[in-house]
């Protein structure tokens, strides 16, 4: 039986993912199929094939993040991955307000100790 294709976010989605990533101009988005961000080895957001916006948040501000916008901790394959947030899409729809949570995740990840690199 043939594999079948993983879902991709759509087009609009990955316009909004963008326009949010550059946000913080030394952050590169990576990722064809799959965009991610990521900072000395440390991924800190990513778009999932929903659509939904993943970032990596410390505590407390994860569970303020939850809280306020009324949301949860990302599952991914049946494994919730404890650091990160799903944002909602009416918070991704407006860019300067996402971008506040986006740089903050970006810090919390540039915070970690740096992981080793396949390049």
């Amino acid at each position: 039986m043939a594999k079948k294709p993983a879902p991709h976010a759509s087009a609009d989605k990955v316009e909004l993912y963008e326009k949010l990533v550059d946000t913080i101009p030394e952050v590169e988005r990576k990722g064809a199929a799959n965009p991610y961000t990521s900072v000395n080895g440390n991924m800190f957001s990513q778009l999932l094939p929903s659509g939904r916006v993943s970032l990596r948040l410390p505590e407390p501000e994860r569970a303020e993040f939850i809280t306020k916008f009324k949301t949860k901790n990302v599952e991914q394959y049946g494994v919730v991955q404890k650091e990160y947030v799903e944002m909602p899409d009416d918070l991704l729809i407006k860019t300067k307000d996402a971008a506040k949570y986006f740089r903050m995740s970006y810090e919390y990840a540039s915070s970690l100790k740096a992981k080793a690199t396949k390049r």
